[in-house]
């Protein structure tokens, strides 16, 4: 067993689901029978995934779904799991593949308006040869800003997806510019993308397969910090001992930079912020947030 490599899969696909009721036990009977653990949410809209396994289970799941001719063009993100990513399976029929709340009058279907999808080969050449003029807009939350992002890009303040439409005012002024939306694993800027091409944005670009596939091919250049990841792993790194691995959070009690995320020691509030080891060992098991716990959610 020592022996034996896990493997993280994350993959989505925005695809009409005409009984997702039925796709679910689908694939919780799947992941059940290859010992899989994560979460995956079905809707009409499409498919949203996350899980772990021993790589001979990831690669039966892959070939497994790949046989079903509407996800048969997935593009898996794959990387080295721990065997303790997920505590169990989850899998979950709901309105949204991704809580994006915009409601009906916002609602985007992204196999019919998005951005253009650049390869990360792409824009790394936009970043490091070509020089040319464009704009990387970060959707993604602000504590997930906070351990890791692209050098320059925009950081909107984004507490929840379904901020969204708000953040349009911030971004008036590139309208009219070449603009390259980025999140972690692509789904979110689907839809973040097509939105801002409904409110005239003209140039509209999105980051294929997401951060997490440029860093893969591209370890420690341009994107700096790790990526923030939403299972028991909290972060990830490619070859964060290499010299050129930054780190660019910091600790919220004394400001050394640090990497490590805890929970807000109050079980009412339980929110997500950065804490160096020293600050946590010094403070033992009553680390609140460091601005005085407001009972708020994470972010």
């Amino acid at each position: 067993m020592e022996n034996q490599k896990y493997e993280v899969l994350l993959y989505y696909k925005y695809v009409k689901i005409e009984d997702p009721a039925s796709e679910k036990l689908k694939q919780k009977k799947l992941c059940e029978d290859l010992n899989l653990k994560g979460r995956i949410i079905v809707a009409t809209e499409g498919i949203n995934g996350t899980v772990e396994g021993l790589e001979e289970n990831t690669q039966k799941y892959i070939d497994l779904i790949n046989d079903d001719p509407k996800f048969k063009d997935i593009h898996w993100k794959r990387s080295t799991g721990t065997g303790k990513a997920f505590p169990k399976l989850s899998v979950k029929e709901r309105k949204e593949i991704v809580s994006l709340h915009l409601g009906e009058t916002c609602d985007i279907d992204p196999n019919e308006v998005t951005g253009i999808h650049l390869k990360p080969e792409e824009l790394h050449s936009w970043l490091n040869i070509e020089k040319k003029e464009f704009y990387i807009i970060d959707m993604r939350n602000i504590y997930e800003h906070k351990v890791g992002y692209f050098e320059n890009s925009v950081l909107p303040s984004l507490n929840n997806f379904r901020d969204l439409p708000n953040l349009v005012k911030e971004l008036q002024h590139l309208k009219d510019k070449v603009v390259v939306t980025v999140c972690t694993g692509g789904v979110r800027c689907e839809k973040a993308s097509g939105f801002l091409i409904t409110q005239g944005f003209k140039n509209v670009y999105q980051l294929d397969g997401g951060i997490v596939s440029y860093m893969e091919k591209y370890p420690n250049e341009n994107f700096k910090g790790k990526l923030y990841v939403f299972d028991n792993r909290i972060t990830q790194g490619f070859y964060t001992d290499d010299p050129k691995h930054e780190i660019i959070g910091v600790c919220n009690a004394c400001g050394e930079k640090s990497e490590r995320y805890i929970n807000c020691a109050n079980n009412m509030c339980h929110r997500h912020f950065i804490a160096c080891g020293n600050c946590e060992k010094t403070k033992g098991e009553k680390v609140l947030c460091p601005d005085g716990c407001t009972l708020s959610r994470r972010g």
